[in-house]
């Protein structure tokens, strides 16, 4: 497999080169009021819905899952 395109230049940046800083790496998210968090993502799925963005709704309700599972596993 090659990571060159036809023109020579590399697409994306081979993985050892990219930052592994301990400031942009994922965590969960503490202190966030995660059921709100929920019920703010839903209201904007539900307002997308309307609009006829199913991208827009997609995306909403990806991030109120997001914050449900986490409601979940912080009130364990």
């Amino acid at each position: 497999m090659t990571t060159h395109r036809r023109n020579g230049t590399r697409p994306f940046a081979p993985r050892s080169n990219r930052s592994t800083s301990n400031s942009t790496s994922r965590r969960p998210d503490r202190g966030v009021n995660a059921k709100a968090r929920y019920e703010e993502y839903i209201a904007l799925a539900r307002a997308a819905v309307r609009t006829g963005d199913a991208v827009e709704v997609e995306n909403y309700y990806q991030h109120a899952e997001h914050y449900y599972r986490l409601s979940k596993e912080q009130a364990e």
